[in-house]
């Protein structure tokens, strides 16, 4: 090898280490990234691989120094204007260094300015005879690392550095490259010409350029070329597939004649308006548009646009054509008669060989049926296919316009987060299969707990979500609907799934967040309601919490309670009392079995504050169950003694527990286990049974009644009142609602009331009694009108079992000695 040309290429990296040379940088305006080598960004501080902006960088040199640095960089990223400034750098080691900052635009292959580049020169003492190389270096175009083709010539045009890219571009390794001209990689047609180009300006110490010539090594290349010492620095770049574009446009010119597509060619004038105007459309464009090409030659092709007409797209093609670039979109235009299409629109610049733009290519095709067909599956998109509720998507549209983050009016509501309680294990153990089928009821019970209007969307998995909304169409108070609503929710989802040959059980865990009051965004929403959710997870399942502080304490109240009830179920802290019922005559005909329970700490909780927490937890079931087998059990111990024998004992059956699927047969069970007439039993059942499923409910009667056990409808005619289902239910009695009873002798209506019930009963042949009868004037009332039976302090409070065989004795005495009907024994 030539020692002067190693030595050229040593001189090279001498001087820039002499430089102080810090590191090269590359802003790209289009992304807003800055990219910097390695030594600039250790100077920095920056950990690898890390990527600022230009703005982060900034912050870097010293406050003072900031703006004029800032203000030479966009000056040269808008009109070129290369910069030399000296400024401070705050360095890693926490050091002040003034350093020098060198750059230039940089362009894209169609010559506007896509960034800029520079080096960073450390600023040493004894002078600045480095940065006048520093400069140079610059002017080539961000050489040494700028990711381009990059090369330097000696004053024969011999090659004495090339970087890695260089290397590539050429096909030979660095070694081979070395002491090799120039221009023997060119063909030989054109290796003459460049040649003396060459021989020109290096002699004249004057930049070249050269441009897509056709290369030994299957290229064309475009060079430019720098003075730099006593040679030339290159740049080198592949403009092959830009050539071959540019073929590409000239054989379509030649050919659209005989295209199915639309075609435009309009002059190379700039988008803004009037814009440039129309020299040729072909016959595809007269069929589909319905204009003639007299009627759109010499203008702009604006008169295709109208009222839907994407803007968005329209920016998109305005600043696509500003760059001199390809751009493609689907737009909609319309016909000469009005009728909107959509079309795929491919506009592309068509340039002359002296790489001057001259025309604007537009093919269009018809793609109206594909849009067609694409907004039907938009449609569907929305819409989750197994459960055919609104997906993830579709609620999030629908809650930036309730929040009002799509610029609408904001409104009040709910939004209530709703999954299943160990819906893994039902797919575990049964398959996806059935747990889809699990979904799909649940979807539907879900549908029917809200109203017209809200919205029950299904996220993913087992996770659901409601939407209720205050709107002029379907006003509500968000927390009131709340509370109604979930509580349908918990109630509806814990009834028991018939899946293909297995019955399944489960629960929901349910978070709720109202909105309105205050601006949240969606994700704030979305986050409280899952939040809350999972904090009725954590509190024990099949339970609600509000994400709103205030209501939250109410909600872990409840959570404590049920969790003391659990606990209380655990450790035997329940027990039953029975309360009395007599006939006319003060002869104790029965007993109704009462839950207590009676906390260490809470002390006497009463049932109205307990019984709704054991609905809620689903522990009512097995506690419903314990009551019942200890009912059977009292009836079997007084059928051995004939002075109790006659004694009936009425159950309280809560809804739940009734449509537990299991509980005719529980019933049934229990009956036999005692050996106790069923007849002696009777199960008192609540008017909210009768509110839906009234099918269901009255085929488990017959089967009770079937059986023998005894049906009463507990606190009749402050539910569901309604005559017409009375005459379809198997029934054996009608219980008078305390609240009737209190006021019976002062209340007219109250009395009214209850003299209907006693009629009704009387005519459908039922027994009829009055709970909650504390005096003897309440008494006498309603036996004058026809009833018979009673309960009530008047004549005796709940009481333990031991009590309650003392009261019967006393009672039982007492009726034998005709003693007075009122006044218990044991109080």
């Amino acid at each position: 090898m030539d020692p002067a040309i190693s030595n050229n290429a040593s001189d090279l990296l001498q001087l820039v280490e002499r430089s102080a040379f810090i590191g090269f940088w590359r802003l790209d305006a289009r992304q807003g990234q800055l990219h910097w080598s390695e030594q600039l960004a250790r100077m920095h501080g920056a950990p690898p691989g890390y990527t600022p902006t230009f703005e982060n960088s900034l912050d870097h040199y010293a406050r003072e120094h900031r703006a004029e640095l800032e203000a030479a960089v966009r000056r040269c990223e808008q009109d070129g204007t290369p910069f030399d400034v000296e400024v401070q750098i705050d360095s890693i080691e926490g050091r002040r260094t003034w350093v020098r900052c060198v750059g230039q635009a940089w362009r894209d292959g169609n010559g506007a300015i896509a960034g800029v580049e520079g080096l960073v020169q450390e600023i040493a003492p004894a002078g600045y005879e480095a940065g006048t190389l520093m400069r140079h270096t610059v002017s080539m175009g961000g050489a040494l690392g700028s990711g381009e083709a990059f090369a330097t010539i000696d004053r024969q045009g011999r090659i004495s550095y090339a970087n890695e890219q260089a290397e590539q571009l050429l096909g030979l390794d660095n070694e081979s490259l070395l002491g090799r001209k120039i221009w023997s990689f060119f063909q030989k047609r054109v290796r003459m010409q460049v040649e003396e180009h060459f021989r020109v300006a290096l002699e004249q110490r004057r930049t070249i350029e050269l441009e897509e010539l056709d290369a030994q090594v299957s290229h064309w290349l475009e060079v430019r070329g720098f003075p730099f010492g006593a040679g030339m620095a290159l740049h080198l770049r592949d403009v092959t597939s830009r050539r071959e574009e540019q073929r590409h446009l000239r054989l379509l010119e030649g050919s659209i004649a005989r295209l199915n597509d639309i075609v435009i060619i309009t002059e190379a004038a700039p988008f803004r308006a009037p814009g440039p105007r129309i020299v040729f459309v072909n016959d595809a464009f007269e069929r589909r548009t319905g204009y003639t090409r007299e009627e759109v030659v010499g203008h702009s092709p604006r008169f295709l646009q109208g009222p839907e007409t994407q803007r968005a797209q329209l920016d998109r093609i305005r600043a696509a054509l500003e760059q001199w670039e390809r751009v493609r979109v689907d737009i909609i235009n319309y016909t000469k008669s009005g009728e909107p299409y959509w079309v795929d629109l491919d506009v592309s610049p068509v340039w002359d060989e002296l790489r001057r733009l001259t025309h604007w290519v537009a093919v269009g095709r018809d793609i109206t049926e594909r849009k067609t067909a694409e907004e039907k599956i938009q449609y569907l998109a929305f819409y989750d296919p197994l459960t055919q509720l609104p997906n993830r998507q579709n609620l999030l549209d629908r809650l930036n316009q309730a929040v009002g983050e799509g610029g609408g009016t904001a409104h009040e509501g709910a939004l209530m987060f709703i999954d299943l309680d160990n819906f893994k294990v039902l797919n575990d153990t049964l398959g996806h299969q059935k747990g889809d089928l699990l979904l799909q009821q649940v979807a539907r019970r879900l549908r029917n707990c809200v109203a017209k209007g809200d919205l029950v969307a299904r996220l993913g998995g087992d996770e659901f979500v409601v939407l209720l909304e205050n709107t002029a169409d379907k006003p509500l108070e968000p927390l009131t609907a709340a509370q109604a609503v979930s509580q349908r929710i918990l109630e509806a989802l814990g009834e028991p799934y018939v899946l293909p040959g297995y019955l399944h059980h489960s629960t929901c865990s349910i978070g709720v967040t109202l909105f309105g009051k205050l601006p949240s965004s969606v994700s704030e929403l979305l986050k409280q309601a899952d939040l809350a959710m999972y904090q009725a997870k954590a509190g024990g399942r099949n339970a609600v919490r509000f994400f709103d502080p205030e209501m939250q304490a109410v909600a872990s109240a409840n959570a404590a309670l049920a969790a003391d009830l659990r606990q209380a179920w655990r450790e035997n802290q329940l027990r039953i009392e029975y309360q009395p019922q007599v006939d006319a005559g003060g002869r104790m005909v029965g007993v109704e079995a009462l839950l207590r329970w009676e906390h260490p700490t809470r002390g006497t909780v009463q049932p109205a504050d307990f019984i709704p927490t054991a609905e809620e937890t689903s522990l009512i079931i097995p506690i419903g169950h314990w009551v019942l087998e200890a009912a059977c059990a009292q009836l079997a111990a007084w059928a051995e003694r004939p002075d109790r024998r006659h004694l009936c004992i009425s159950v309280n059956v809560s809804v739940r527990q009734f449509r537990h699927p299991e509980f005719v047969s529980e019933v049934t069970a229990a009956v036999r286990k005692a050996g106790v007439p069923p007849g002696r039993l009777k199960m008192e059942l609540t008017e909210s049974l009768l509110a839906d499923g009234l099918d269901v409910t009255v085929a488990k009667m017959r089967n009770l009644k079937d059986m023998g056990v005894g049906l009463s409808v507990d606190d009749f005619g402050i539910g569901y009142s309604s005559l017409s289902y009375l005459k379809r239910l198997p029934l054996d009695e009608l219980k008078i609602d305390r609240e009737f009873v209190k006021d019976i002798l002062t209340d007219s209506n109250d009395a009214a009331i209850a003299t209907t019930i006693i009629g009704l009963g009387r005519s459908l042949g039922l027994e009829v009694i009055a709970e909650g009868v504390e005096t003897e004037e309440q008494r006498d009332f309603l036996a004058s009108r026809g009833c018979h039976r009673f309960q009530g302090f008047l004549y005796c409070r709940p009481l333990r079992l031991a009590q309650l065989e003392a009261f019967i004795d006393a009672s039982s005495a007492a009726v034998a000695g005709e003693a007075p009907r009122s006044g218990a024994a044991v109080s």
